[in-house]
């Protein structure tokens, strides 16, 4: 399948227009990047682990992933600033693959730190709304991508492999935000129990995801991730679940063998 066949026709679309989705993009990530770092309290005032209560702490609910997860965001901040810096170049001014997505991408650089601002402010159930929608955003930016392919090996790690890990990773993290708000809204009766629903729930749309688009590893990576140290996070200290542990194990292999399997069978067409 083509670029060319794939994307809708851009043709006609002005310079100008083009110019500025780059330019927002730009601004995006430098919104998103300060915004982490306000996130994680470099400039003072609370950390997002222990902000509203620590309600979204690594060990609130029983599937929050472990403390080192969550250095994955290193990752998906460099990912998006090279992401940023790519679409910037000229060569790539009028490319059908930014056009159909760089908006979107720069409503999820702008979702994420309003995410945070939310966070900060205490709002835990408003924050689920913004995860929600950026997962929506990102969805719909993934989608776009898988559509077509690639121009070549650094698009498809600086583009792809960039939606692709933020996606992975705000999968889980929704998770692990919807559950802390229920949590705090009193539903903590049977935790263990709901929790080993809301895993598998996250390992099914996981292997849908793998299967519909053929393998792309950083998603799947990148929800793997999440749902080990999920794992990782129960075997042991006051929020220990051997059920919990065991479902979050289990949905980890799952997607990654799904992933594992959909590429090679994709490759092998």
């Amino acid at each position: 399948m083509s670029t060319a066949s794939a994307l809708p026709r851009s043709a006609g679309r002005s310079p100008s227009r083009d110019g500025l989705r780059r330019a927002v993009v730009a601004a995006g990530a430098v919104v998103a990047v300060v915004g982490s770092a306000v996130g994680s309290g470099a400039f003072g005032g609370t950390p997002i682990a222990e902000a509203a209560g620590g309600a979204l702490s690594a060990d609130a609910t029983l599937v929050a992933p472990a403390g080192p997860a969550f250095a994955i965001w290193s990752a998906v901040y460099a990912g998006l600033v090279a992401l940023a810096v790519w679409q910037l170049l000229p060569a790539h001014a009028r490319d059908a693959r930014q056009r159909v997505t760089g908006w979107w991408v720069a409503a999820s650089l702008l979702l994420n730190p309003a995410w945070i601002a939310t966070v900060r402010a205490g709002r835990v159930g408003a924050s689920v709304v913004v995860i929600t929608a950026l997962l929506v955003v990102l969805v719909v930016t993934f989608g776009r991508l898988v559509a077509s392919r690639p121009s070549g090996p650094v698009e498809a790690v600086v583009v792809d492999g960039t939606v692709g890990l933020y996606l992975g990773w705000v999968s889980i993290a929704t998770v692990a935000n919807a559950a802390a708000w229920l949590k705090q809204a009193g539903l903590t009766a049977a935790e263990p129990a709901w929790a080993v629903v809301v895993l598998a729930v996250a390992a099914a749309v996981g292997v849908f995801t793998a299967v519909r688009s053929r393998g792309r590893l950083a998603f799947g990576a990148a929800l793997t991730w999440g749902l080990g140290w999920v794992c990782a996070g129960r075997l042991s200290g006051p929020d220990a679940s051997t059920a919990a542990a065991l479902a979050a194990g289990a949905a980890a292999a799952v997607v990654a063998g799904t992933t594992a399997a959909a590429r090679l069978r994709a490759r092998r067409r």
